[in-house]
């Protein structure tokens, strides 16, 4: 395999968790962090000392760039962060304790990232010195747009001899724009949407 960063492509939301094994109706405070499965994919891979980039698309407010900060402190390359008008996701989490397993509850409608258009990334630019480049079923499940940027980048990273990888992860209770499940299929094999 040729040396080279990896990329990722994903959201990324707020996580507000209750403190301790607090139960959401007990709560007085969150703690604050920000995760994603691909974002995590990439802060994993800059801990073993790979370079690793991750693309997304947030809020142009503090929280963006709290997160967009967050990243760089792992030692994520964040060079090709979009950011718009819209809101940034949000997932709760009650952590589970015993026998009482963790609750997620997510808040993810009308997100920055759900906002992001084909066209919008620069993937030549994005996968120059690039090796790698990995996506997950999460992202196009999102939105008609993220689809679209997912299967553009897969179609990019291909024909730039990348390693194309994708954990298929999927989630029952994404999907809700009209599509189905079936449109992993071109996004795999990249056919237009």
């Amino acid at each position: 395999m040729k040396k080279g960063k990896i990329v990722t492509l994903g959201e990324i939301m707020l996580r507000l968790s209750t403190p301790g094994f607090e139960r959401f109706t007990q709560t007085k405070s969150f703690d604050i962090e920000y995760g994603g499965s691909e974002a995590n994919v990439a802060v994993s891979l800059a801990h073993l000392g790979m370079a690793a980039e991750h693309v997304t698309r947030f809020p142009e407010n503090d929280l963006g760039k709290a997160a967009t900060q967050q990243l760089q402190r792992y030692g994520v390359i964040t060079s090709h962060i979009l950011y718009g008008d819209e809101r940034m996701g949000i997932y709760f989490v009650e952590n589970g304790s015993m026998h009482r397993s963790s609750r997620i509850i997510y808040d993810r409608f009308d997100s920055a990232f759900a906002h992001i258009k084909k066209g919008s990334v620069n993937w030549d630019e994005v996968f120059t010195g690039a090796a790698w480049f990995h996506w997950s079923g999460i992202t196009p499940a999102i939105s008609k747009g993220a689809a679209e940027v997912c299967a553009e980048a897969i179609d990019a990273a291909r024909k730039m001899g990348l390693v194309v990888s994708g954990d298929i992860n999927y989630r029952r209770n994404l999907w809700q724009y009209g599509k189905q499940r079936r449109i992993l299929c071109p996004v795999l094999y990249g056919r237009p949407i």
